[in-house]
């Protein structure tokens, strides 16, 4: 049951966040309940001070959460609820629940589409998928197919110093002769050929990062997740308990340190992009990168997404729904069928063609 912060006044019912709003209301009476805006910032923690520190000092939060067996989610368990399936891979979770602490999510973006948008959304995602099988059409159907999580997430600040080792080359020109033959005679003539002249080069370059998102959670495919940003994270709002009301909520199963051995591979593109600018030159050859993680400081945060789930041939496909942006994003297989009788009926289509054109002909 939810805390008496979380109840009605009026009834007594249980209290839901409704997306795009900053108030509760009571789905049995309709009374309402404004979440009062915090007032402190979202401040960036010292990334290495928490580690050492073992997260000594720093709010945490226990909650009463199940871990899937088919995917290792830790999700909660919505109020009353004595049997459920996971809304990442569809399996079915215990009702076995742990108590769990961790750190506090410091921010979080709130639920800015509610459900009946998100589906609206799902089902055109779903109409593009011509050779879907008819198990994922029935899904969009379904009327509660999606359910809302907030997903963990981590973002990373850092100030990178690296010292690069590598090879620029710079385009000449020289003219050359060749021999061709003209009218059945061998002919000499003069072409530009282009070359490279390559050189050693080292030297030293900075980049500043800025809120390096990483998703916090191995339940849901990486490529996937990321496909649905970006997202506006100077919207984010502090932490309140309030928002989460009425969805489940994931604890993060990548830890801090973790986290930013992602961030850091994330951030290596753009290092490589500032070490080829540096180098100049018509083409670059990238040596050794040595690089210095600087004032590296994190949030732990919150982002909103409606996921569905299901199995075809026993194997969970997932559909994710960006719940401030709308951007859907998903997995699906290729009904065999379907994609046989759509190139029976192009074979079908061709031959009918051509008989048309042969008779026209003769």
């Amino acid at each position: 049951m939810a805390s008496e912060r979380y109840r009605c006044s009026a009834c007594g019912g249980d209290l839901v966040y409704q997306p795009g709003q900053t108030a509760l209301t009571c789905p049995y009476c309709g009374s309402s309940q404004g979440i009062t805006a915090p007032t402190e910032t979202i401040r960036e923690l010292d990334f290495r001070a928490v580690l050492a520190s073992a997260g000594a000092g720093q709010a945490t939060l226990e909650r009463q959460e199940t871990t899937c067996s088919g995917c290792g989610a830790r999700v909660t368990l919505r109020t009353g609820v004595q049997a459920d399936r996971c809304p990442y891979c569809a399996t079915h979770l215990s009702v076995e629940v742990q108590s769990r602490r961790h750190l506090q999510p410091r921010g979080l973006l709130a639920f800015a589409i509610p459900r009946p948008q998100a589906q609206q959304a799902f089902q055109r995602w779903l109409r593009s998928r011509w050779f879907a099988p008819g198990s994922l059409r029935r899904l969009a159907g379904w009327e509660h197919a999606l359910q809302g999580v907030y997903v963990p997430y981590w973002t990373y600040d850092s100030h990178t110093v690296t010292a690069y080792t590598g090879q620029r080359g710079d385009d000449y020109w020289t003219t050359e002769t060749y021999t061709t033959h003209v009218n059945g005679k061998a002919v000499q003539r003069t072409r530009s050929v282009r070359r490279t002249r390559w050189h050693a080069v080292s030297g030293v370059v900075d980049n500043r990062f800025d809120d390096t998102l990483v998703l916090a959670t191995r339940s849901l495919p990486y490529a996937l997740a990321e496909q649905l940003e970006p997202w506006n994270l100077k919207a984010l709002v502090p932490y309140d308990e309030g928002y989460l009301q009425g969805f489940r909520v994931e604890s993060y199963g990548v830890d801090l340190e973790a986290g930013f051995g992602i961030a850091a591979n994330r951030m290596r593109p753009e290092i490589a992009q500032t070490v080829r600018r540096d180098i100049g030159g018509d083409h670059q050859r990238l040596g050794n990168l040595d690089v210095d993680y600087r004032e590296i400081t994190y949030k732990h945060i919150l982002l909103p997404i409606w996921v569905s789930s299901y199995r075809h041939r026993d194997k969970p496909y997932r559909i994710m729904v960006n719940a401030v942006t709308g951007e859907v994003q998903g997995e699906r297989p290729y009904s065999l069928v379907k994609i046989l009788l759509a190139v029976l009926a192009g074979v079908a289509a061709a031959t009918g063609l051509f008989l048309l054109a042969t008779r026209a002909a003769g």
